[in-house]
């Protein structure tokens, strides 16, 4: 026993200032706890942003993936048009097609490539809802993709 009146632990650790063997090993007494500080909201977004959750991570993933090869050939269709290789109706439909196509595949990548956890070691499941995430995070993506497309890219290239 030591001079604090505390047994060590039995890796002959000393116990941490203020621990309750009452409580447990793993309790330390209310008093004797630091008072930590409440994050700002813009801390709490930065750790979110620095630590997204996988799911999230693959579904952006597969959108954004879809969307590039989507918007080059977008733009290989507008260019065509603009030629008169292609018809121009072409090209005022092309816009449409792309959304529907990045945010259809876009759902259906995320749905198999985003996979459940079930609590078993090596057993997975798919849901729905790893299709509603795939189009949840396949508006945004579409959107900013078709201005840097028709109002970026486009203009670049003339």
């Amino acid at each position: 026993m030591l001079a604090t009146g505390v047994a060590p632990a039995p890796d002959g650790r000393t116990p941490p200032r203020g621990y309750d063997a009452a409580q447990g090993p793993d309790r330390v007494a209310p008093g004797d706890r630091p008072r930590v500080q409440p994050r700002s909201e813009l801390e709490i977004r930065w750790r979110q942003a620095r630590n997204p959750p996988p799911p999230v991570v693959r579904a952006v993933l597969a959108n954004i993936a879809v969307a590039a090869v989507g918007g080059v050939l977008l733009l290989l269709v507008d260019w065509l048009a603009g030629r008169g290789t292609l018809p121009k109706e072409w090209a005022s439909l092309a816009p449409f097609v792309y959304v529907a196509v990045v945010v259809v595949s876009g759902s259906l990548l995320t749905y198999l490539w985003v996979e459940l956890p079930t609590g078993r070691a090596g057993e997975r499941r798919r849901s729905g809802w790893s299709a509603v995430l795939g189009f949840f995070a396949s508006i945004p993506i579409v959107y900013l993709a078709l201005v840097l497309i028709f109002q970026v890219i486009r203009p670049l290239l003339g």
